[in-house]
């Protein structure tokens, strides 16, 4: 008997980490997720570069939406979109080649930002101090140590964007992507051909700007015959994997989000474009047209709690690890492992944790993941305290998402700081999927769905937690002072 066919989405998400690849129905359920890391390689022509092959992820994207899609035979695909990091591009060459790619985390044009004579003024405009972190540093990077294939560009987008291009065949760049790039007017919504000019990239190379939530145009007729797809279903433009995050959550305007992947974005959700006289925030489009995302940024966070995850519980999963954090009731030791505060100038180099000596036998195992914990709270409540001198935030809650924030421990911590209720959704986990699930279903107007509070950790013992804060202020300054 043939079975009705639901409704779904297909989304594509390409973190800096991994690529993922899911079927979502229209009422938010995730059917399937597929996932498989990014495969970056290392640029010996640059101190800092590091790239990935387009024609290799886009055959990893082929493969885990062909997997996900004959995992459940009954769903009819309706429209198709991605999200994915910030920062990072496609470089296109004639007749759609692609040359590059280049990933948040490539640094490329670090030896060119002194092109930039007076970097506050174009943080005025651009929305963040500008450095090789940003779009437009790696493309002249690319261009002038490269100069055979920088004769050859057409063209670049965001990943997410390329992503769309490959299955709708239309080029665009979405707002909260190019708002990363510094060739971007953040208040005005539009390409600056100052900057342009500047950094000698031509407007031929920038493709039009596109809102999240349009419709794109149909799928490819090769690829819906190459996934068994609705050749009707629809491509619809995506964007950062941070705005779809935010997304997820239902945030009205002045709610501040933290999302806690890899790195911690703190942001608020603002409706008026402003910027930090102290040059210390982000000024972002969000994908909502009328609304801007106002951030500080903690930095590497998860990354360093999966990484030492790996060492001390490679076998456990994390259940075992909250029951022995809820052991931990003198912690006896702090740590500090390199994540950003907006306030200071320079970055950790340097990183440890600080334990009483002799060692204790009452150091455990569990002490050392606490003191992980306590370090990415503490660093998100100082990224959040610039982001409140910046936009005073009164509201009694904060929402949260992301993976990281499936640790209660770091919740309650997060609670404890803030003196605030930390809330998160029945979305968090997968957010930045649900996010663009979210945008599908508005720009296809189908049946809207709502997402649902699922836990909020309300603030205890603030006292003695403010105390454990200076002690982590401490060691923090310990470790600035190492070489």
């Amino acid at each position: 008997m043939n079975q009705e066919k639901q409704l779904a989405y297909l989304v594509v998400d390409i973190g800096t980490g991994n690529a993922r690849v899911a079927t979502v129905l229209t009422d938010g359920k995730i059917v399937a997720l597929r996932r498989e890391n990014v495969h970056y390689e290392k640029d010996a022509d640059y101190p800092d570069a590091i790239s990935f092959d387009p024609a290799c992820l886009w055959g990893q994207i082929i493969r885990m939406s062909q997997q996900v899609l004959q995992e459940t035979e009954n769903l009819d695909i309706i429209a198709i979109t991605a999200t994915s990091q910030r920062e990072g591009i496609v470089v296109f060459g004639p007749d759609e080649s692609e040359l590059i790619g280049m990933s948040n985390h490539d640094n490329r044009g670090r030896e060119w930002e002194d092109m930039i004579k007076d970097k506050s003024a174009m943080y005025k405009v651009v929305g963040r101090y500008p450095t090789a972190l940003f779009s437009a540093l790696k493309l002249v990077g690319f261009r002038e140590r490269k100069t055979g294939a920088g004769k050859k560009i057409t063209a670049f987008t965001s990943i997410s964007d390329w992503v769309n291009f490959k299955f709708s065949g239309i080029l665009a760049y979405e707002h909260s992507q190019a708002s990363e790039t510094l060739l971007y007017d953040v208040e005005r919504g539009k390409w600056e051909a100052a900057y342009g000019d500047l950094f000698g990239i031509s407007p031929a190379l920038l493709p039009p700007l596109n809102v999240a939530g349009t419709v794109l145009g149909p799928v490819r007729s090769q690829l819906a015959l190459e996934l068994n797809i609705n050749p009707k279903a629809r491509v619809i433009v995506g964007g950062s994997d941070t705005q779809m995050a935010i997304k997820s959550v239902s945030p009205n305007t002045d709610d501040v989000v933290i999302v806690s992947g890899t790195t911690t974005p703190v942001v608020k959700i603002v409706d008026n474009y402003l910027v930090d006289a102290s040059e210390r925030t982000w000024t972002s489009r969000h994908i909502d047209d009328n609304y801007f995302v106002l951030e500080a940024n903690a930095g590497v966070t998860g990354l360093n709690y999966q990484r030492l995850k790996e060492i001390f519980y490679p076998n456990e999963d994390y259940e075992v690890i909250e029951e022995e954090l809820n052991k931990v009731s003198q912690p006896q030791c702090i740590a500090s492992l390199g994540s950003l505060i907006a306030d200071e100038k320079s970055p950790l180099t340097k990183g440890g944790f600080i334990f009483n000596a002799p060692v204790s036998h009452q150091l455990t195992r569990g002490d050392f993941v606490w003191a992980i914990l306590w370090d990415i709270a503490c660093s998100i409540y100082e990224n959040y305290k610039t982001l409140d001198q910046v936009s005073g935030h009164s509201k009694d809650y904060v929402l949260a998402c992301g993976g990281g924030v499936q640790s209660k421990t770091l919740r309650q911590f997060l609670a404890n700081l803030f003196n605030k209720k930390i809330i998160i959704r029945d979305t968090y986990r997968q957010s930045s999927i649900i996010g663009a699930a979210l945008i599908c279903t508005e720009a296809l107007q189908t049946v809207s769905y709502e997402t649902h509070v699922l836990d909020t950790s309300v603030p205890r013992e603030r006292d003695r937690y403010l105390a454990l804060y200076e002690e982590w202020s401490k060691v923090r300054k310990t470790f600035k002072q190492v070489k």
